[in-house]
């Protein structure tokens, strides 16, 4: 029996930057979900959902498609076969502690969960940690339907205890940041408005982002240049402008954490959130009160995490301050590992 844990994220600031070769700041949080595999020597795959209650069953040389939770262990599963790891049947569990639809990446815990514990079973070497994540990603792409670039699965698998990572997405370099927080806080609370990828708007800011580029001529929206980019027709403009500020914020934050400027790390929060609300349009209602809640309880920052349309918010608090109820601290946590 082989165990592993793949923890969820946060992304402290650079969000709907990682598909469009920019810049973002995310760590990995000590939540997560841990898979456990077995081999069967009839390959067979048996997988369970310990949190729900559900199981699944099929033949690793054809997984075949489903929906929902058995979507990501048959992509997993063939997306290893599909590099050559030798894997045959196994029998998974796994369960985990980040709630689904929260925005803190609980799909690309359980991808790495996943995908180590079958490569210990298969008896295979890990691979290196930038390919694994790119096989994570397309497990979410090609076998989910959510159009996820790879700053949860870099994330959740690269990420450094007590550190956040600053990704460049043009090269996939990643640069460990030092968190180091003192008194302050940084805290979550669920907007409890779920947050679904693939049946959001997500895609479809995926989509405009293509379309600003291809006006452009460019590859990367990240590329652009301001001015031009000014000039596209709304809201590809506003989708542009979204990118080409946030990438500055990322850096804006990774030197207000190494000077120890924690108010003006509250300041990039609160930018953030306005640019994507009002020019990327990922926000919904129940979003923009949970903002206003902990904005009210005096946080120095806060913004919505992940890709938007619903999910958890992040904040930053002063120390002393008296958060509201439900929030959760988020800590910078060590990366995916065999247990």
């Amino acid at each position: 029996m082989f165990r592993a844990f793949g923890p969820g994220r946060v992304n402290l600031i650079g969000e709907h930057t990682d598909y469009n070769g920019g810049l973002a700041l995310p760590f990995a949080i000590d939540r997560g979900v841990t898979a456990e595999a077995e081999a069967r020597g009839d390959g067979e795959i048996v997988a369970e959902a310990r949190d729900l209650g559900e199981h699944d069953r099929f033949a690793a040389a054809d997984p075949g498609r489903a929906d929902g939770w058995r979507a990501f262990v048959r992509g997993t599963v063939a997306e290893l076969r599909a590099s050559g790891v030798p894997l045959e049947g196994a029998r998974i569990a796994f369960g985990g502690d980040v709630p689904a639809g929260s925005g803190l990446s609980s799909s690309a815990g359980l991808e790495a969960a996943l995908s180590l514990a079958l490569l210990a079973v298969a008896g295979a070497p890990e691979p290196d940690r930038v390919e694994l994540a790119k096989l994570c990603s397309r497990v979410e792409n090609d076998w989910v339907g959510a159009e996820t670039g790879l700053l949860d699965q870099l994330a959740s698998l690269c990420g450094r205890d007590g550190e956040a990572i600053r990704i460049d997405f043009a090269t996939l370099g990643v640069t460990p940041v030092p968190l180091d927080l003192g008194d302050w806080r940084l805290v979550t609370l669920d907007s409890g408005a779920e947050h679904v990828h693939a049946a959001g708007g997500y895609n479809e800011r995926r989509a405009e982002c293509r379309a600003a580029c291809e006006a452009l001529g460019i590859e990367q929206l990240s590329e652009a240049d301001p001015d031009a980019a000014a000039a596209l027709p709304d809201p590809l403009a506003r989708r542009a402008r979204h990118v080409l500020s946030e990438n500055a914020r990322v850096d804006a934050m990774v030197g207000a954490l190494r000077a120890g400027d924690l108010e003006a790390a509250g300041r990039l929060l609160d930018a953030s959130h306005a640019s994507l609300r009002d020019d990327y349009e990922a926000s919904v209602p129940a979003v923009e009160d949970t903002v206003r809640t902990l904005k009210d309880a005096g946080a120095a920052g806060a913004r919505m995490v992940g890709g938007g349309f619903g999910g958890s918010v992040l904040a930053l608090l002063r120390p002393g301050l008296v958060a509201p109820a439900g929030v959760r601290d988020v800590l910078p946590g060590p990366p995916a590992a065999l247990l």
